[in-house]
C-alpha cells in the first residue's frame, strides 16, 4: 500500500498492491492495522454495484470518514471540500481502478462516474449510516467538474442539490 496526500487536507490517494495469478488478479483492498494507522476503525462495509458507464452519483459528505476503491471496472471520483475554512469548494478529480483507493474524510463531500460497464464500488466507513448529510449541485458552474462522459444518469435528488453559493449563504 503507497499512500498519497493530495490537495485537498486529509484526502488521500492510496495504491494498492494487485498480484495476478493464474485466475486474474488477487488484491488486499481492506487491512484493519493499515486503515486503523490513518485514524479510520471501518465499522461497516458497502458494496455497489453498476450496470452501465455514465452513472453518477453524489456530491454527498456525511459525518464519517470513507474509504472507496472499485473492485471491478473504473471510476472517475470528484471529492469536494465541504468543510467550513479556506479550502471550501476546493475540487480534485481522480480516475480510480481496481489499484486503487481514496481515504476521504468526513465533511469532504464525494462523487463518482462509472468509466465502465459492471462497476462495482467499496465503501468502507467509520460510522454507521445515518440520512445526515451536506450536498451540492453535481453540475454547479462554480465547481466546473469535467465529467468524462456525455451521457450521464443521475438522480433527481443529486442533481437538486444546492449549489456552492447557497451552502457559503446557509452557513454565513
Amino acid at each position: 500500500m503507497r499512500i498519497e496526500e493530495t490537495g485537498i487536507p486529509g484526502v488521500l490517494r492510496i495504491q494498492l498492491e494487485v498480484q495476478p495469478n493464474d485466475d486474474g488478479w488477487f488484491k488486499e483492498n481492506f487491512h484493519h492495522g493499515k486503515l486503523a494507522e490513518l485514524g479510520m476503525e471501518v465499522v461497516q462495509h458497502n458494496v455497489a454495484y453498476f450496470e452501465a458507464a455514465g452513472i453518477v452519483r453524489g456530491i454527498h459528505a456525511e459525518p464519517w470518514d470513507k474509504y472507496l476503491s472499485p473492485s471491478s471496472g473504473r471510476v472517475f471520483a470528484a471529492i469536494v471540500d465541504l468543510r467550513s475554512g479556506d479550502g471550501f469548494g476546493q475540487v480534485e478529480t481522480f480516475e480510480l481502478g481496481t489499484s486503487d483507493a481514496l481515504y476521504v474524510p468526513r465533511g469532504v463531500g464525494n462523487s463518482f462516474c462509472t468509466l465502465t460497464s459492471h462497476t462495482t464500488y467499496n465503501f468502507l466507513v467509520n460510522e454507521h449510516w445515518s440520512p445526515e448529510r451536506v450536498a451540492v449541485d453535481l453540475f454547479d458552474p462554480e465547481l466546473a467538474i469535467a465529467w468524462p462522459l456525455e451521457q450521464l444518469k443521475y438522480t433527481e435528488r443529486d442533481a437538486g442539490n444546492p449549489s456552492l453559493e447557497e451552502l457559503r449563504r446557509q452557513r454565513a
